[in-house]
């Protein structure tokens, strides 16, 4: 997952490939809580891995259920032992991020278990978590008998649920709850009150017209699964039958996540000419009701595939049709559809989403304010929403606030995708925090970016140039990681050959003695076969480990010898330019910015002194051990950089329109920092 403050997309072309989803946040939350609250031991399988799951994984532990994850036929999974419905703590302070799928049911769960066994809990978020509303809920257990006190703001968290051992619960009338402002407040009750059916059916009745029903299908199915036999009278009454009680089914699997399969079918209907997406752990016997998308998506021009557990999505209709859809069925995914409105031709108009306004933000508020940003005209109500795309003029470069929302971050990376509109001309998009994409699809941008191909000129580079041990390499490596970006040490690539040539015996002459034809010819030929990858810092040869020779400093000595050979340098020309990959690169050496990607975005000439350089390379090999004097190694630099200037090809020298960098006394933070700065300031 990216842990950047801000993530740029270059325009983008196309999409093709396939995408394994993360297992279902709305499945991976309720099977957890079941697990928890049931007898026995749970095996589950495919669960999701977010911030959302991790609070839950938390809360359950701090309750008294044993968690422990093993592999099992080459894939991990976890052991939930639960319960058994009876407490094991009788106090604990929860702390549920902003994880509604944890917040919503366990208020309800412990306020039961509270009642009937006696206990105390205070459950809270951050600060957004605060103020989504929880007072229909609460109401509702209050009708119970249940004690709860509000910490805060009335009808919103944090709450403290307490009672003291053989309490009852008020079971002879229908408990009643709002369904009109979020099914959760439903789902909580229904995954809460088996634990009062032992001796007295419990019927719930719901006031209103129950929104985002699909999600209530999802929690009696898995109720079903954990021995919970509800019987449902239309959406409005709801009976759990004495003698309920639940038992673990052993095994279960978590579907991938339908809401998360929606931006890659839409990246599909968007980006997919004459190739498809496809989208693995989900399909068309999804228990979910976001699956309903595909539908939508079809509406619009997707042209769709469907089988068990799969979809294969491609562009179909284009433009895509504008359409107007009551959206109560699939709310989440239906945020997906407001982008694909950017691709459209007309108005898009988008109703009953009243469940947006009180979600991680308010989404109809936040997907206004961002489409505006790349130039859509955005109409809103209470509970709908209306797009219609920009002129192909008016598209506009944006920074997206985010809202510490998942989906926003997710949804609004389509706009990236503008090209396909007719952008005149192309612009780039700024996610802002995309961290957020943890709560439900860590590796959502990576996933992105693996199917999305760009114009090899709209993936911006930045190059760092400079002689031996001016910090280029630490410089361009922290910058990248700042970014987001790929990583290009091309120095590591010549020290590679130098010392597989070396092995080979190639190198056995004395620098000074000059190279034959025939032994250049043979070094050329290692430097098209070498098989070399990176882990990071780490680079393997061969499929060994071999960073410590390659970076050591006798394979830089290595290095300037063969980068001087014209034939070594086109042989790992290709090479390099493959490193320039979505969504951007950074690429340091001695001629990224002269010579490998003159059209590099921003280029920068590092340098310092020899002394400067010659003290710096005497730390880092004292630190690792290794014996030398900053005399020689000043000698050293100083003869290495007189080669590299004056050798015949790409000799070190900065670009015509580098920006010159003196580091000789500045720190690499402070140095890291310049550098992003120049960025923003060019993509500004």
């Amino acid at each position: 997952m990216f842990s950047i403050p801000a993530l740029d997309l270059p325009p983008l072309k196309a999409a093709s490939g396939t995408v394994h989803l993360p297992g279902s946040k709305s499945i991976s939350n309720r099977v957890l809580l079941l697990a928890g609250l049931s007898a026995g031991t749970t095996t589950v399988h495919d669960l999701l891995e977010s911030d959302d799951t991790a609070v839950m994984l938390k809360a359950l532990a701090q309750l008294g259920c044993t968690l422990s994850r093993r592999v099992q036929d080459g894939r991990e999974v976890l052991d939930v032992t639960g319960l058994g419905g009876r407490l094991r703590s009788a106090q604990a302070k929860l702390f549920l991020g902003n994880a509604g799928t944890a917040m919503r049911p366990l208020t309800a769960a412990l306020a039961v278990l509270a009642t009937l066994q006696g206990g105390t809990f205070e459950l809270s978020g951050v600060p957004r978590m605060h103020e989504r509303p929880i007072g229909d809920l609460v109401d509702a257990l209050r009708q119970l008998g249940c004690r709860i006190d509000d910490l805060g703001q009335p009808g919103y968290p944090p709450l403290r649920l307490h009672g003291a051992a053989g309490g009852k619960l008020n079971l002879q009338a229908p408990v009643r709850v709002r369904g009109d402002v979020s099914s959760q407040f439903l789902t909580a009750l229904l995954l809460a009150l088996p634990l009062a059916a032992a001796t007295q059916e419990v019927m719930i009745e719901v006031e209103g017209e129950l929104i985002s029903k699909p999600y209530i299908d999802i929690t009696l199915a898995l109720l079903q699964r954990f021995g919970i036999a509800v019987q449902r009278e239309g959406w409005q009454r709801f009976t759990i039958p004495m003698g309920s009680a639940y038992a673990s089914p052993g095994s279960i699997h978590v579907e991938g996540d339908a809401s998360s399969a929606s931006y890659f079918v839409a990246l599909g209907a968007i980006a997919g000419i004459g190739q498809a997406v496809r989208i693995e752990g989900v399909g068309a016997d999804s228990i979910q009701g976001d699956i309903r998308f595909v539908e939508a998506a079809q509406a619009m021009g997707a042209a769709v595939r469907s089988g068990p557990g799969w979809l294969e999505v491609q562009r179909g209709t284009w433009p895509l049709r504008a359409l107007e859809l009551d959206c109560n069925h699939i709310p989440d995914a239906a945020m997906t559809l407001a982008v694909m409105a950017l691709y459209a031709q007309g108005t898009t108009r988008l109703t009953g989403i009243g469940s947006w306004r009180v979600k991680e933000t308010d989404r109809i508020a936040a997907m206004a304010t961002e489409l505006r940003k790349v130039g859509a005209t955005v109409d809103e109500g209470p509970d709908w929403i209306a797009v219609t795309p920009p002129l192909a003029h008016a598209w506009q470069r944006a920074r997206i606030h985010t809202y510490d929302d998942h989906r926003m971050a997710m949804c609004l990376s389509l706009a990236a995708f503008n090209p396909l509109a007719g952008a005149q001309p192309p612009v780039a998009v700024r996610i802002e925090d995309p961290r957020c994409v943890g709560k439900t699809f860590p590796d959502y941008f990576e996933a992105l970016f693996s199917l999305s191909r760009a114009q090899v000129h709209d993936i911006p580079v930045i190059a760092i140039d400079g002689p031996s041990s001016s910090g280029k390499g630490t410089l361009a490596a922290q910058v990248a990681a700042a970014l987001g970006w790929h990583y290009l040490d091309s120095g590591v690539l010549y020290r590679a050959v130098g010392v597989a040539a070396h092995a080979r015996g190639l190198l056995a002459a004395p620098a000074e003695v000059p190279l034959d034809e025939a032994t250049q010819t043979r070094i050329a030929a290692v430097a098209a076969s070498l098989n070399i990858r990176f882990e990071g810092e780490r680079v393997w040869m061969d499929g060994v480990d071999r960073t410590d020779v390659v970076r050591h400093e006798a394979s830089g000595a290595l290095a300037s010898r063969v980068s001087a050979l014209p034939a070594v340098r086109a042989a790992l020309h290709q090479r390099q330019l493959d490193f320039r990959a979505v969504p951007g690169l950074v690429a340091d050496g001695r001629d990224m910015g002269t010579v490998v990607f003159p059209d590099a975005r921003l280029k920068v000439f590092l340098t310092a002194d020899a002394a400067t350089r010659a003290e710096r390379r005497h730390k880092q090999l004292i630190s690792k051990g290794i014996s030398a004097t900053i005399e020689g190694l000043r000698s050293d630099l100083e003869a290495r950089d007189l080669r590299d200037r004056t050798r015949a090809v790409a000799p070190l020298k900065p670009a015509e329109d580098a920006v010159m960098f003196d580091n000789s006394s500045t720190s690499i933070e402070e140095s890291v920092a310049q550098v992003l700065k120049w960025w923003s300031a060019r993509w500004a």
